[in-house]
């Protein structure tokens, strides 16, 4: 494995992990909107909209998880430029819904059922047969 290769890999898994495990803690942050919108919902839209902008603004707990999740962006958008596309899909977007998954039952979401552990374990059994295949020499080298 060459080192950009080690270098893409890391990249777009630190892609994964800044958006799967912000993902619950930002659905977290924003709890209160709905009584927001609610104690506007007489007003005109332009004001309900910036009532919601402050409140989601002012909390700590949705900013925080909120930048870490676009500076996830902002790394998964260099990487385009270095990773073989077949690898960057499959190891940011897949593994998104996994990190995202293993954070919710941290935060103590229900647990659901294995059938949700073995499509864990799909997910990353599927990216590491991808990876292994990105990585393997071609024949004859």
């Amino acid at each position: 494995m060459s080192l950009a290769s080690a270098r893409s890999i890391a990249g777009l898994l630190l892609v994964a992990l800044c958006w799967g495990f912000t993902n619950p803690f930002i659905k977290a942050g924003s709890a209160g909107l709905e009584a927001v919108s609610k104690a506007h919902a007489a007003s005109p839209w332009w004001k309900r909209q910036a009532a919601e902008a402050w409140f989601l603004a002012t909390r700590w707990q949705y900013v925080v998880p909120l930048a870490i999740n676009l500076s996830g962006s902002t790394v998964y958008y260099y990487m385009l430029g270095e990773a073989d596309l077949s690898l960057a899909v499959p190891i940011a977007n897949s593994l998104t819904f996994a990190f995202t998954t293993l954070a919710g039952i941290a935060l103590g979401e229900s647990f659901g059922s294995w059938d949700r552990i073995a499509g864990m374990a799909c997910v990353f059994v599927g990216v590491l047969l991808c990876v292994r295949s990105n990585l393997a020499p071609e024949p004859g080298e």
